[in-house]
């Protein structure tokens, strides 16, 4: 995967966060939040942030100290 689409899929990736973010909101607000449903959003949330980071890290060169 080259430079360009890394960024490509790395800004899909943050879109995908931020959607999950405000439906997990929007879940918590109704009142009768089905915690099944809370858990496995939540869960989702974590794994795209772990390949945010992990895409993010590809981008960033080694520095040597």
């Amino acid at each position: 995967m080259d430079e360009s689409e890394t960024q490509r899929r790395l800004e899909t990736l943050r879109t995908e966060h931020r959607d999950l973010d405000m439906a997990i909101d929007a879940l918590r607000g109704t009142g009768s939040a089905d915690q099944l449903q809370l858990a496995r959003l939540k869960k989702r949330k974590l794994r795209l942030r772990d390949e945010i980071a992990q895409l993010e890290d590809q981008l960033v060169p080694d520095i040597i100290a």
